[in-house]
């Protein structure tokens, strides 16, 4: 009988560790990349957070990119950054 509150133990252990790991490494895999340009400059950048100032624009739209590969490649078909 202690055989199986034994085996329940380790069980219990080892999800609660799976889920605290999951919930460390979770955000790292959650990143998002944007297409924005500086209001003053016209130069076009890749962020990795969305603007909240004014000094600079999202210009990819509603897109959010989920590596900077994919923004990279945005960014060159986006008008008002291949234009300068």
């Amino acid at each position: 009988m202690t055989g199986l509150l034994e085996e329940d133990t380790m069980n219990i252990k080892t999800i609660i560790a799976a889920a605290v790991l999951t919930s460390f490494a979770a955000p790292a895999f959650a990143q998002s990349f944007y297409v924005v340009q500086d209001v003053k400059t016209k130069k076009c950048t890749i962020t990795e957070a969305k603007p909240t100032t004014t000094e600079t624009t999202v210009v990819s739209g509603d897109t959010v990119y989920k590596t900077r590969t994919e923004a990279e490649a945005g960014m060159k078909t986006v008008k008002v950054c291949t234009s300068n």
